[in-house]
């Protein structure tokens, strides 16, 4: 799912990936703290698997509900690159996009959910059915 992005010049403090939950930790320097679960990143990544190269390409991920982070890359000093346990190693998360996902993960989450079932489509991995 495509997500619009304003830059919120925050940095990161602190990264920390809680593998057993497969939570991501997030310290920002405006002192705000979240936890974001691998699922949601993983089916938020704006790589162009996910979004296309342009407006209404988008495809909605399905099946990540089992999936983990497996690593976390330095992308310079603006973005990490996220490696799911699906093999998708291609999605760069800007501190910008990362803050965007945090700070909105409420309403990103229910809009997610609410295309889901708009699509008839199970968050369980076709292996849970």
């Amino acid at each position: 799912m495509r997500v619009a992005i304003t830059p919120c010049h925050c940095q990161p403090t602190e990264i920390k990936l809680h593998k057993v939950s497969a939570i991501l930790e997030i310290h920002f320097d405006d002192g705000s703290i979240f936890e974001l679960p691998s699922e949601y990143l993983r089916v938020f990544t704006q790589s162009a698997e996910a979004v296309g190269h342009g407006p209404g390409q988008e495809t909605l991920q399905t099946g990540k509900e089992d999936v983990t982070i497996t690593d976390i890359l330095p992308v310079g000093n603006y973005a990490v690159k996220l490696v799911f346990s699906d093999g998708h190693d291609t999605g760069i998360y800007s501190w910008d996009l990362l803050y965007k996902l945090s700070s909105d993960f409420p309403l990103l989450w229910s809009a997610y959910l609410e295309a889901l079932q708009a699509a008839g489509i199970s968050r369980r991995s076709p292996l849970h059915n």
